[in-house]
């Protein structure tokens, strides 16, 4: 497979809306759903809405995004999204892993959670999570900013094969401080974004 050149410049950042529906929808179709047909809902549906099957989570994250009640920043190439970065108030995502310890070492609940960066195929091992990861933060300061948090992988610097959320040093990288280890290979990491 050919390797995409992305040059400085070219590329936007829009948020997920139903104006920009069918670019995120393009990424998702080309990767088969995402992550086994998730169509990056596990973090947000509630039990009742949680399905195995791609084309019902398919459905169900339309009509959150048409509910407004799914916020990912879409990184855009042309008219083709490349990658994204969800993000929402922990309403929004109630779902996270070790939710249980999570919730008895709890000091502070953000503002709002990231929990999923995904990047095209194409597009990988060129920077594309990080400004994903950007995006979201500026589309959170759009939206009055606050306390961000984030559940990484804490890898050591080993590579991995599934990074559902990236990695300690990506998050660091844009600025988020380490708070405390998820599980055993995640960890709580924490930023706060001001307002524009």
């Amino acid at each position: 497979m050919t390797k995409t050149t992305v040059e400085p410049g070219e590329l936007t950042v829009r948020p997920l809306t139903p104006e920009t529906w069918d670019a995120f929808a393009g990424l998702a179709e080309r990767h088969n759903g995402v992550f086994g047909g998730c169509w990056c809902t596990w973090f947000q549906t509630m039990p009742a809405e949680k399905t195995r099957k791609a084309d019902d989570n398919r459905t169900v994250k339309q009509r959150l995004v048409h509910e407004g009640r799914a916020h990912a920043a879409l990184v855009i190439d042309g008219d083709e999204a490349v990658a994204w970065c969800e993000y929402g108030t922990p309403d929004e995502l109630p779902n996270i892993y070790h939710r249980k310890q999570y919730d008895e070492e709890l000091d502070v609940l953000p503002d709002y959670r990231v929990t999923c960066i995904f990047v095209d195929r194409r597009y990988r091992h060129r920077g594309m999570s990080a400004i994903a990861l950007r995006g979201a933060l500026d589309l959170i300061a759009l939206a009055g900013g606050g306390v961000v948090e984030g559940y990484p992988h804490d890898n050591e610097g080993k590579r991995v094969a599934v990074l559902y959320n990236g990695t300690r040093s990506l998050f660091e990288g844009v600025g988020f401080d380490y708070v405390r280890p998820k599980g055993t290979k995640n960890c709580v990491m924490r930023t706060t974004v001001a307002p524009t």
